[in-house]
């Protein structure tokens, strides 16, 4: 009874999360024999000098803050921050990567991240792309619009310049009455709505975990 007490409550309140099928990803049948160890995450300003900005609409003059970071800049730095949280594995540094991002010239995007990843001795290199990126309108208790996030992070092999790791995430923040499978998410996140920075980020930090599993088991 109080299960079942549970789950209606859970149903009826302005909770949401994400579904199960929001990631994807594929690998190379070879990966973990390339022993990759060392890795730099490429933001855009290292893979391009001159970037076009990718649109940000802010919700609400509370979220204008969030438009002062662009998508492409904020994804880059949610996997440094993710894949910097595990400690069996060697990531260069965002200075370290930026300095040297500043001195190689403008190439196609293979021949730049390749020349960037020998120079700080990386085995691999990682660079995101942002598809989509819309901020809820509204709190995090009540919304008019939810977040939606869709980006694909690529993890490059430094030597052979090919892909051998890549996920996409795509969500559109759903409530649990919309959803059943999202109420696993709730004892991770609690119950509200997320931004969309909020959103990239749990996204990002599953992606990475994945990733993190394959390299190192």
């Amino acid at each position: 009874m109080k299960t079942a007490r549970l789950l209606l409550f859970l149903f009826l309140i302005p909770g949401c999360g994400l579904g199960p099928g929001n990631l994807d990803s594929k690998h190379s049948s070879d990966l973990e024999a390339r022993k990759i160890k060392r890795i730099a995450v490429l933001g855009p300003v290292a893979m391009a000098k001159s970037q076009t900005k990718i649109p940000f609409t802010a919700a609400s003059p509370a979220d204008a803050r969030a438009a002062e970071r662009e998508p492409a800049e904020l994804l880059s730095k949610l996997v440094y921050s993710a894949m910097t949280s595990f400690s069996n594995w060697q990531i260069v540094s965002e200075s370290e990567v930026r300095e040297v991002g500043e001195t190689v010239p403008d190439s196609n995007d293979v021949a730049r991240l390749k020349t960037i990843g020998e120079l700080v001795y990386a085995d691999a290199v990682v660079v995101g792309r942002i598809q989509r990126f819309r901020e809820r309108v509204g709190a995090e208790w009540g919304i008019k619009s939810p977040a939606s996030v869709a980006f694909i992070i690529d993890l490059v092999d430094v030597k052979r310049g090919d892909i051998v790791w890549s996920a996409r995430f795509d969500e559109t923040q759903k409530s649990p009455a919309e959803n059943i499978f999202v109420l696993g998410d709730i004892g991770q996140r609690g119950v509200k709505w997320l931004s969309a920075e909020q959103l990239a980020e749990s996204g990002v930090r599953r992606a990475v975990s994945q990733l993190n599993q394959i390299i190192t088991r």
